[in-house]
């Protein structure tokens, strides 16, 4: 396994703009399954999404890159969602980022009948954590074997996945 983390303004850019060409086509593994309440300083819940009916913990066994910002997220966000609109179908799940800092990642089902309970939202994750080890930044890291999506989304900076079926259930993920 190579060094961890990279250095370079160039691989952060590169990481945002791959990942999300990558993701785009797909809606994780190595959760810490730790049910608790929901917050109650989600401001964004009850607006996107209502309250989450479950919550969890992920450690990642990544870095948060120095380089990351607001813009980079974003950017991620941005080339996830072009990459959907390019698709011969509609969307079947909106993805955006909140918070002051863009830190907040969110998954909304657009399509009854879609990410309506937990089993199927962390096969969402699964999902896209197999597209995730496609990126060639994690073959660069020789951790294509090793990261999940969630490591990516540590790696640009994000702490908190919701993801929702836009109805009644919301399940989040806090990324330490």
């Amino acid at each position: 396994m190579r060094l961890w983390p990279p250095a370079g303004r160039r691989f952060c850019a590169a990481a945002t703009v791959l990942a999300g060409a990558v993701l785009g086509g797909a809606i994780l593994a190595g959760l810490t399954a730790v049910a608790t309440p929901a917050s109650a300083d989600d401001r964004h819940a009850g607006y996107y999404y209502p309250d989450p009916t479950s919550r969890e913990t992920y450690t990642a066994r990544s870095f948060t890159l120095p380089e990351t910002s607001r813009k980079s997220r974003i950017a991620f966000v941005t080339g996830i969602t072009s990459e959907q609109n390019k698709a011969p179908y509609p969307p079947t799940a909106a993805i955006f980022a909140k918070g002051s800092e863009a830190e907040k990642l969110i998954i909304v089902a657009l399509d009854e009948g879609r990410i309506d309970t937990v089993y199927r939202a962390r096969a969402i994750f699964a999902q896209m954590t197999a597209v995730a080890r496609l990126l060639p930044v994690f073959s660069e890291l020789g951790v294509e074997d090793y990261f999940t999506f969630f490591d990516l989304a540590k790696m640009l900076g994000f702490e908190q996945i919701t993801i929702s079926n836009g109805r009644d259930f919301a399940h989040q993920v806090l990324i330490q």
